[in-house]
């Protein structure tokens, strides 16, 4: 009964946990966009991105975290389930700002500015050395907080 409950208090730590770590992953992403000129395009930019990130992750097993015996030879640890691990959160992010460099911030119709992926950088029709500064800037930035 007192493994039960201290079982059930590890698990409720560990829940706790990870919703603090996607407060902080949250967090740091507008963090990102808070330098940028134009900041909701930024956010967009980068929410865009770990979207798509999201929507070509394979899917992935629970991580078995048992590697520990006990006195009965019975494992003894965490299964936890890969949608709310830490290891996700990071494998999100590894190369997020390598990707930043695909976009440049573009000016719409409307005179609002928006930040866009560019799919060949040859065939852009706006100033390219500009648009290399935009893409330059986002993604440096985004070098520098996760750092």
């Amino acid at each position: 009964e007192r493994e039960r409950e201290r079982e059930r208090e590890r698990e409720r730590g560990a829940t706790m946990a990870d919703s603090w770590l996607w407060l902080a992953t949250i967090v740091v992403l507008f963090a990102v966009a808070a330098s940028i000129d134009d900041k909701c395009a930024a956010c967009n930019a980068v929410a865009e991105e770990l979207e798509r990130g999201l929507a070509n992750e394979k899917p992935r097993n629970h991580l078995d975290l048992r590697n520990r015996l006990d006195s009965k030879g019975q494992r003894q640890g965490k299964v936890i389930d890969y949608r709310v691990s830490e290891l996700r959160v990071v494998e999100l992010l590894d190369g997020l700002c390598e990707k930043m460099q695909d976009y440049t911030l573009l000016k719409t119709a409307s005179e609002t500015q928006e930040w866009i992926r560019i799919q060949n950088w040859d065939n852009l029709t706006i100033n390219k050395q500009e648009a290399k500064a935009h893409s330059k800037h986002i993604s440096s930035y985004c070098g520098s907080w996760r750092s």
